[in-house]
């Protein structure tokens, strides 16, 4: 569906990737949902905001996905109550955005089947909602008790198996509570919200660089994706565009890092299956790539290289060779490990039909990015809405349908040699010039969005302008947030100690869905 076809009244919003804004009532908001999911959109985002300042009660906000672009609902709801029509039922992923609404704005999806909180985990009192403006962030409040209520599974031979929040090493925490016959899994319910950082509240007090550097730090992994998502958001709401060969480092810059991820977790997802040697090996890869990361822009994973107007560093012939010379490397290298990946019998036997998410499951629950694409999910904002310079270089997209590891592992093949394919075009074409620009001070009620397809999936950033170009409220969206309910489902029949191959298969962001 197109943005046109809507029949709404739409206020563009200037920038790189096409994005419209639309104000809509309640019965609105339910009905453009279900022509989207009918025609073949997605839910990308929702999210709640307190308009109390502006006399205007609250407000829920979508971002759907169009086949032409991004469309931004805002439907306004009164101070008492502050209710809006839940969307679950069109779109599953919803379910966990509508509850973390309430958990912080006090918003709720008044007839959503699911009404248990995600977020509070006790941390705050009830009736306290931290995303309001009244909110105290300096004012110490006492905790509560916060029974959370998990689904029972019970029949003959049922026990329950939980792991976490506090895990070993260094993962980040998350509660998974198995409901087990024997080895094998009947279902599985997280439990997130663990990790809870307050992040979104600061932005309100903090200029555009601190602001900056605060978007590159909300999931370390996706740094450089967060921070040209800002970076957009920040350029549209002020109407400006930033120099082409910033564009294009950017763009470098984003291959680069889903080629680390990309190559840090093959290595993992090895070592999970019992082949220490892919681990030894893709980590001295991703290793090469880091260093020079390092010394040529400045920090191994290139957090703070993106900026609003631009970027932060250039780079020179030298290192231009340099690069050149590192992609040769790690082609064959890279092809050389595969191949071992694909003939060894011991590993190809824990990843094929393991953690399976068939193409009717993944349509269905919004399966997105990286393992929507081995679920058959044919989605990839650089090559279905390409922005410069993916628009001039191309994208060839990587798939899969039989949605098991094994699947996921092959995307990621794929994808790593499309980045270095793509990282050598950027480097021949990429045109002389400036590389940052001084972003102007946005209007007061300014508007601007960004959108990005980071190496696991699409990142967002909404972002609204108060009283001296001060930040209303920004909220920014981790394609973990869609694929989380979707790992509770990929475990179901399998056993559990194949739980952490299956979940790093994924390898899900605890902290980009933990704002």
């Amino acid at each position: 569906m197109k943005a046109a076809e809507l029949g709404l009244t739409l206020t563009p919003l200037p920038g790189a990737m096409p994005a419209w804004r639309a104000t809509v009532d309640a019965q609105q908001w339910r009905d453009i949902a279900q022509r989207v999911r009918e025609r073949g959109g997605r839910l990308v985002a929702l999210w709640a905001s307190d308009e109390t300042s502006r006399a205007s009660g609250y407000a829920v906000h979508a971002a759907l996905g169009l086949r032409d672009g991004l469309l931004w609902l805002t439907l306004p709801m009164p101070l008492q109550p502050p209710e809006f029509p839940d969307l679950a039922a069109i779109f599953p992923a919803a379910d966990r955005m509508q509850r973390a609404a309430f958990d912080l704005v006090g918003a709720r999806a008044g007839d959503a089947q699911d009404q248990r909180r995600w977020l509070r985990h006790g941390a705050w009192p009830k009736g306290t909602y931290p995303l309001r403006k009244s909110f105290d962030a300096a004012r110490v409040l006492p905790p509560e008790p916060d029974n959370y209520s998990f689904v029972p599974v019970t029949g003959d031979g049922v026990h329950e198996i939980p792991v976490g929040p506090v895990h070993a090493g260094t993962i980040e925490p998350g509660h998974f509570r198995f409901s087990v016959v024997g080895e094998r899994v009947l279902r599985l319910e997280e439990r997130l919200g663990y990790k809870h950082k307050g992040i979104e509240k600061p932005f309100e007090s903090l200029g555009g660089h601190e602001a900056s550097r605060l978007a590159g730090r909300i999931s370390g992994d996706s740094t450089v994706a967060y921070a040209w998502a800002y970076a957009m958001a920040a350029e549209s709401a002020a109407g400006l565009a930033p120099p082409v060969r910033a564009v294009w480092l950017r763009a470098l810059f984003l291959e680069r890092e889903r080629i680390a991820n990309h190559l840090g977790d093959l290595g993992f997802l090895a070592n999970d299956a019992g082949l220490a040697f892919g681990l030894a090996q893709m980590s001295r890869l991703k290793e090469e790539v880091l260093r020079s990361n390092a010394t040529l822009f400045g920090h191994r994973y290139l957090m703070d290289a993106i900026v609003p107007g631009g970027v932060a560093c250039d780079l020179t012939s030298e290192g231009v060779q340099e690069l050149h010379a590192q992609i040769e490397m790690l082609r064959p290298e890279i092809a050389r490990v595969r191949l071992i990946f694909d003939e060894h019998p011991g590993l190809q036997d824990r990843l094929v039909s393991t953690g399976r998410v068939l193409p009717e499951l993944a349509e269905q629950v919004g399966l997105t990015g990286l393992a929507g694409r081995a679920s058959g999910m044919a989605c990839d904002l650089r090559a279905l809405l390409p922005t410069a310079p993916y628009d001039q270089i191309g994208v060839q997209m990587a798939g899969a349908r039989s949605g098991d590891v094994a699947a996921r592992v092959l995307v990621r093949f794929e994808e790593l040699l499309e980045s270095l394919e793509l990282c050598r075009k950027i480097l021949r074409r990429m045109p002389v010039g400036n590389v940052a620009t001084l972003v102007p001070t946005p209007p007061v009620g300014a508007a601007g969005i960004g959108w990005v397809e980071g190496w696991r999936g699409e990142v967002l950033i909404a972002l609204e302008t108060g009283a001296d170009g001060a930040l209303h409220r920004l909220h920014a969206h981790d394609p973990s947030w869609q694929n989380w309910p979707v790992l509770e489902h990929a475990v179901i029949g399998n056993i559990v100690p194949d739980f952490p191959l299956i979940n790093k298969s994924f390898n899900l962001s605890y902290s980009g869905a933990d704002l």
